[in-house]
């Protein structure tokens, strides 16, 4: 194990030639990828979350698509749609492939593209498929839908439902950065424009073989246990909840502890990934009720209120 934690830190190293902090930004997207799962990152503008998921995809060999959803955008803008195309006289029916059919796929702003087509991503990201009119079409794999959103401007946007939210393994929340990092961003970006060599760190075989590995990694079963009941205590707080998290959350917090636990190198999941982890993965899935939210709290204070109780 010892050996993927060098892979992992190198990786790291790379990307903060072109990204300066967010590490756990990088390390929560690299958890979500191990899982074979999608993340959503929330942020301001101007976070470098583009550039983040960008620079991963080129370290990792693979082929990178960038969705800007807008109130028009129609599912066949993201599916893909039949061109009529002639040859020697006669007339056929072409397909010609959307920008879904990459490896990773960034949705920005999802938030703004309506309902209809936010569900065009959900097929690609549940079934790893996608369907026009009578045909199937199978995805390249690995692949991933890493969506951003913004947290203001709730104007002009349609905020992702629930059940649709759920399919989302991970929301990240990209911070702004601290004093002498931003100042650090100055120095790099607002200086003579620098190309920025990169060193292909993966590729597809490596990223599905650390995908079937991380599965394999040993979880006791107190950690396990722990698990489950953190996710349940999101269903019986009722004093705090108004609804809690699917049983998705207790695969996805389990499966994410042990993405995390190959990263850092270790043979086995600790409490503290479940107690790290539980964040991301909780954050989307529960509402809090309204007393919770007179009282100010915030999801996050939920959370830590729950990993806090359940030893």
């Amino acid at each position: 194990m010892k050996n993927y934690k060098q892979v992992f830190d190198e990786l790291q190293k790379e990307v903060s030639k072109v990204i300066v902090g967010q590490e756990n930004v990088v390390g929560q997207i690299l958890i979500a990828i191990l899982c074979d799962g999608n993340a959503l990152l929330e942020g301001y503008p101007g976070l470098a979350k583009t550039l983040t998921v960008r620079t991963l995809a080129q370290l990792m060999d693979l082929k990178f698509s960038r969705i800007q959803n807008t109130p028009d955008l129609m599912p066949s803008d993201i599916t893909g749609t039949y061109i009529i195309e002639e040859s020697g006289g006669k007339r056929n029916f072409k397909f010609q492939p959307g920008p879904i059919f990459a490896n990773v796929v960034l949705a920005d702003e999802i938030n703004r593209a309506t309902p209809k087509t936010q569900s065009a991503l959900l097929e690609a990201m549940q079934e790893k498929q996608v369907t026009v009119g009578t045909n199937t079409f199978k995805l390249d794999l690995p692949f991933f839908v890493l969506a951003t959103q913004n947290p203001i401007e709730q104007e002009g946007t349609y905020p992702l439902p629930e059940a649709q939210a759920d399919r989302f393994l991970l929301k990240i929340k990209v911070d702004y950065p601290t004093y002498d990092q931003e100042l650090q961003i100055v120095d790099k970006y607002a200086s003579e424009a620098k190309d920025y060599r990169l060193k292909i760190m993966l590729n597809k075989n490596h990223l599905l073989t650390l995908q079937g590995l991380t599965r394999q990694v040993p979880i006791a079963n107190d950690i396990k246990q722990r698990a489950v009941k953190i996710v349940l205590a999101t269903r019986q707080n009722k004093e705090i909840m108004q609804y809690g998290a699917s049983p998705r959350a207790s695969i996805g917090l389990i499966l994410a502890a042990k993405a995390r636990a190959l990263i850092e190198g270790r043979n086995h999941v600790s409490s503290e990934d479940l107690s790290i982890l539980a964040y991301p993965i909780l954050r989307h899935r529960i509402i809090l009720n309204f007393e919770a939210e007179r009282k100010g709290m915030s999801v996050d204070d939920a959370i830590k209120a729950l990993v806090d109780k359940v030893k």
